[in-house]
């Protein structure tokens, strides 16, 4: 199938699709005319890069579940290093949002009793 194709069943952007295979994540053939032909099961793939990525992991977190990408990562149980790797994004993600939360609270803080001009 033509990356088109492929980024209208998986809900990848074309673009997205051309970044997940320079980080060597997906591959493709190259048609006679130079268009990218990829495989039917890469669908899969994609849709497991994809749920890894709205779960909070990044493309370096993701390259090393490249072993089971294929399969159905939705219900497999996690390898211990997969759950080390989800430990350590959701520490990241609840420091970020600590901060976040700590910023919004200081400008909430700043505004508080302060008149509009007008």
């Amino acid at each position: 199938m033509r990356i088109g194709e492929l980024a209208r069943i998986t809900g990848a952007s074309p673009r997205a699709l051309r970044h997940y295979e320079r980080e060597g994540l997906i591959a493709c053939e190259r048609a006679a005319n130079g268009y990218r032909v990829y495989d039917a099961r890469t669908a899969v793939r994609v849709r497991n890069i994809r749920h890894l990525l709205t779960a909070g992991l990044t493309l370096a977190d993701v390259r090393c579940f490249l072993a089971c990408l294929d399969g159905d990562m939705t219900t497999a149980p996690p390898s211990a290093e997969g759950l080390r790797i989800a430990r350590e994004r959701l520490a990241a993600l609840d420091e970020r949002i600590a901060a976040q939360t700590e910023a919004r609270d200081r400008l909430a803080r700043a505004l508080d009793g302060v008149v509009p001009a007008g």
